[in-house]
């Protein structure tokens, strides 16, 4: 792995979705008072990304209400196909909200060790998905899931564990 390369350590196809192109990993943009560093030096690989939403119990979901009010909530999810996958009831306020507007926001519990999903909540229908989705709940928190669930397609993520020397941002485009 080189420091160089825009797409160090990045999927170089969502394994779900094999019609979206690798992630660019680049710095998040803000304020020059953070004081995030302008070279690609200590940037953290996409695999904490993966392992972290793959061990982490409790994730925070945001989605829009049909008002436009925010709505947070706290969720359990599971990393199968190199994709966040969650879910509840239908009647649940989250749920309804993304039959409305599918854009989400994903935020493991910790707040020193972050990873940042933004993008869109896909409803999985694939009976085979499903099936490992459940395996994955199963697994992880001894019960099985059900439907609905859904796969989060990131736009964007951003993640640090040492903010601000290791915050980096991967943005994904479509092919």
């Amino acid at each position: 792995m080189t420091d160089d390369a825009s797409h160090d350590d990045a999927p170089d196809v969502d394994a779900a979705d094999p019609d979206r192109t690798a992630a660019e990993r680049t710095r998040p943009e803000t304020e020059a008072s953070y004081g995030i560093p302008t070279d690609r030096e200590g940037m953290l690989p996409w695999s904490f990304v993966a392992e972290s939403l793959a061990t982490d119990r409790t994730f925070w979901v945001s989605t829009t209400r049909p008002d436009g009010r925010p709505h947070a909530r706290p969720v359990w999810g599971v990393w199968v196909d190199d994709r966040f996958h969650c879910g509840g009831g239908e009647r649940t306020r989250w749920v309804r909200n993304l039959a409305v507007d599918p854009a989400v926001t994903v935020h493991r519990e910790s707040g020193d060790e972050v990873v940042i999903l933004e993008g869109e909540a896909e409803r999985v229908t694939d009976a085979d998905r499903l099936e490992r989705v459940d395996a994955a709940y199963e697994e992880k928190y001894g019960v099985e899931h059900g439907t609905p669930v859904f796969a989060v397609i990131p736009d964007t993520v951003l993640a640090w564990r040492d903010y601000p020397t290791d915050a980096t941002r991967w943005t994904f485009e479509d092919a």
